[in-house]
């Protein structure tokens, strides 16, 4: 495709309440936004693929503040906001006055004198992570609206206790690419699967964006996990009207094997039970380290009970021609290489393990977009002038 196309892709959308907003979880999107932050990554891919520099600052700064690890989102956003012409700075909340009492107000506004985006990763206590990220929102819009910030700073969410909205959205637009585009989405079937790991804990944020999300094509999804791994009820009830609208279908199973049989795209990963999360972030609210611990014994216990929900090449012949697209938002505990047994065998990621790298390479792209589109007051037109301009990227 040529880039007019996209132009013309996004001339046909509106997507006019992205301006100057942030981008907190999918499904507060409307279809049209969601189809315009697709068409702006892939101009920029475009754009970059033909050594067209796609910097559209001159100057200016993307604060990220991770309270969780991270690799690929972590690099994936200073990539983005390189690739627009905003360098990066890492707020160390350790190196930080947060540790004197500073309060969050006064921190969003102290860092964000000539920043023009904040991308947060805060993903490990229920109730708490989108809470923090529309706290730090609304004292950055007061700030600009007292005239203290000469710019409303954007925030992205780049991974919640609810959504991880960057992921789902680079998944997608990865299935987008290798099914021929988004009308062939319709009718296809994703098993959105639990699989057993030897560690605790891990973020629900993941399972919910992919239902959240992958609903709205006209999907068949299918939430898979054992009795007792249930996901947000609220984000439950986000997939079935999603798929009521789209014409697709949405169901639960307590069968990996159900889930994977005839499935076009599996995507098996851990993740720890709604309820036990809940109570994880009471632990860590009254400071009983003790009933942490107590927690932590019990939930690998009881993982230990469901060893058997692996992604392995018997499940993967289940599937739609035994040849389902396989998925994961990585690092994967692959069975034999980084766990003795884990969430995936080791010769199905190494079949797939090229395909995954394309899925994650999608994630910039879809930061840069989100940032574009709530930095440019006409998309369109500025995309059209950066290819005009055909300022090189790389002088050769």
């Amino acid at each position: 495709m040529k880039l007019q196309d996209y132009i013309t892709k996004l001339n046909t959308l509106d997507f006019k309440n992205m301006y100057s907003n942030d981008f907190f979880l999918t499904w507060e999107k409307t279809d049209d936004e969601i189809a315009a932050t697709f068409a702006v990554a892939d101009s920029l891919r475009h754009l970059r693929e033909n050594n067209i520099s796609t910097k559209v600052f001159d100057s200016g700064l993307g604060v990220s503040v991770f309270r969780d690890n991270s690799t690929r989102t972590r690099f994936s956003f200073a990539s983005a906001c390189n690739m627009l012409g905003l360098e990066v700075q890492d707020l160390d909340e350790g190196k930080s006055q947060i540790a004197h009492g500073e309060t969050v107000r006064e921190t969003a506004n102290m860092v964000s004198f000539m920043a023009d985006v904040i991308g947060i990763r805060d993903d490990m206590y229920i109730g708490k992570g989108n809470t923090y990220m529309h706290d730090v929102s609304n004292a950055v819009k007061e700030g600009f609206e007292k005239g203290i910030l000469e710019q409303r700073p954007t925030l992205v969410n780049l991974q919640c206790d609810i959504d991880h909205p960057t992921q789902c959205m680079a998944d997608m637009l990865h299935l987008i690419h290798h099914f021929g585009g988004v009308e062939n989405l319709k009718g296809k079937k994703i098993a959105m699967s639990w699989a057993y790991s030897p560690s605790y804990g891990k973020p629900l944020s993941v399972p919910q964006g992919v239902i959240g999300l992958m609903s709205r094509m006209g999907m068949d999804v299918v939430l898979a996990h054992p009795e007792g791994y249930e996901v947000m009820s609220e984000v439950v009830e986000v997939a079935e009207k999603n798929s009521r609208a789209s014409g697709g279908s949405f169901t639960k199973t307590n069968s990996m094997k159900e889930a994977f049989e005839g499935a076009d795209i599996v995507y098996p990963k851990s993740w720890a039970p709604y309820a036990a999360m809940e109570k994880r972030t009471l632990l860590y609210g009254d400071n009983d380290f003790d009933g942490i611990k107590k927690l932590e014994k019990e939930l690998l216990e009881t993982n230990a009970k469901h060893k058997d929900w692996e992604c392995t090449e018997e499940m993967m012949k289940l599937t739609g021609n035994g040849e389902a697209l396989y998925l994961h938002c990585l690092p994967a505990d692959i069975s034999g290489v980084s766990c003795k047994e884990g969430e995936v065998a080791a010769t199905v990621f190494n079949r797939y393990r090229i395909p995954l790298y394309k899925q994650a390479g999608f994630k910039p792209y879809i930061i840069a977009a989100m940032i574009f589109l709530s930095k440019m007051k006409n998309p369109q037109a500025t995309l059209k002038a950066l290819e005009n301009k055909n300022i090189r990227r790389v002088y050769e």
